[in-house]
């Protein structure tokens, strides 16, 4: 009986003990995926915070430090809009188009807009490497009398450049496996298939390498747009006509001569044209002339 009581009483504790430790193993399981879900939140937070830090800049800066960027492996497209009051509109366009032949840029679209004579404006859009972004935009705004609008941003494609890199890598990948499986391929089915599967492949291959070449070159050169203002102010000319007195006398004279001479052809063709009714009333008034001279003299000798 005192041996059942002992082997009873050594089970439970057997047992409680057991108990305390799943507990106190559930407890540490559960800390521990805490804990590694607490780290899993940092990094994911500190990975974001990261993105919004490198992506976001601000629109106006005074100075962009695209070596920086270079220095860190970063891509970012830099863009910049400039409205320039100049007073030499021709010296300006001349100037910039030299400074970005010194940097290694070109110029990829340029216009000139006259607004009747007072105004001409002018737009143009630059592309400067990435190095000299800040120098060449220094350069411009030295040129203007005015900057009326200095707009710059930039904007971080080192993500999506890097996934680009890693889904051509896996379509390479797709792609060597499908070549190699043409080689083995024994029907014509099969054959089939796998030339279907690797033209869609090599479709979704040269679209990632596009996007790859076209982000490569909006990193490497800074587009730069600039419209340029120049306001003229214009003083009328005297015309050499108002001037010419020689000419305006003859001028005068032929016009006094044209109209004297219009006025004998009028009325020479107004007599020929009515010389019927000029002849009847002539000899009308010569017979009314003969009665009243005959009846004249018969009064007087009366």
């Amino acid at each position: 009986m005192g041996l059942s009581k002992k082997a009873l009483s050594f089970f439970l504790m057997v047992m409680l003990f057991g108990m305390a430790g799943c507990s106190s193993a559930s407890k540490n399981e559960s800390a521990k995926m805490s804990s590694d879900k607490g780290v899993m939140d940092s990094a994911q937070s500190g990975k974001s915070e990261k993105s919004l830090t490198s992506t976001e800049l601000p629109k106006s800066e005074k100075f962009i430090d695209t070596a920086k960027a270079q220095a860190n492996n970063q891509m970012v497209i830099y863009q910049a809009e400039l409205e320039l009051r100049v007073k030499n509109f021709e010296n300006t366009v001349q100037n910039l188009e030299e400074k970005a032949k010194k940097y290694g840029g070109y110029i990829a679209e340029s216009s000139v807009t006259k607004d009747g004579t007072e105004q001409v404006s002018c737009s143009m859009k630059l592309r400067i490497p990435q190095a000299h972004f800040q120098e060449f935009l220094n350069d411009a705004e030295g040129q203007a009398a005015e900057v009326l609008k200095r707009n710059i941003n930039g904007q971080d494609v080192t993500e999506e450049y890097v996934d680009l890199e890693s889904r051509l890598k896996s379509k390479r990948a797709v792609e060597e496996r499908l070549l190699s499986f043409m080689k083995n391929a024994a029907k014509t089915e099969d054959l089939l298939k796998i030339s279907a599967d690797l033209a869609s492949v090599q479709e979704e291959i040269e679209v990632i390498e596009g996007r790859m070449k076209y982000l490569e070159n909006q990193t490497s050169l800074s587009t730069v747009s600039i419209t340029l203002y120049e306001t003229k102010v214009v003083v009328p000319e005297l015309e050499k006509d108002q001037l010419n007195t020689w000419e305006k006398t003859k001028k005068q004279f032929m016009n006094s001569t044209n109209l004297i001479l219009a006025a004998l052809s009028g009325l020479v063709v107004f007599i020929l044209g009515n010389l019927p009714i000029l002849i009847i009333f002539v000899l009308l008034g010569f017979l009314v002339y003969l009665y009243y001279n005959k009846k004249k003299r018969q009064n007087k000798r009366e």
